[in-house]
């Protein structure tokens, strides 16, 4: 049984070191999924949910090929996103549906359909 479970990760191991070769990235962890090949990316989360002191958190997120640039504290992002849920927390209040919403407090932003900005107050 071991030698088994090592030949089965050394493939892996191998495949993953072939398709980085390729220019090819694909990750998964808990609930996470994802692709990048070249410039284009994916990325795709399960339901989840958190809490933390003093802050609340849902989302569930899906995002399409995305291209994102920052400078500084501020973020500009082009793409196409499904992302949905609330969080809430002493330093702001996030909101979206199908990744049309907004961000208030330390992060202020807005986004439509996963495309938008945002800045960093401090």
């Amino acid at each position: 049984m071991a030698g088994a479970g090592k030949h089965g990760n050394r493939s892996e191991d191998e495949a993953r070191k072939l398709l980085r070769a390729a220019g090819v990235n694909v990750e998964a962890e808990d609930g996470k999924e994802g692709f990048e090949f070249g410039v284009f990316e994916a990325e795709a989360e399960g339901p989840n949910a958190s809490a933390k002191p003093l802050r609340a958190s849902a989302f569930v997120r899906a995002e399409l090929p995305s291209v994102s640039i920052s400078a500084g504290p501020v973020k500009a992002k082009v793409g196409l996103a499904a992302d949905t849920g609330a969080s809430v927390g002493p330093t702001g209040l996030e909101a979206k549906v199908l990744g049309t919403g907004f961000s208030i407090g330390r992060k202020m932003g807005v986004s439509v359909l996963g495309t938008g900005f945002e800045f960093k107050l401090w």
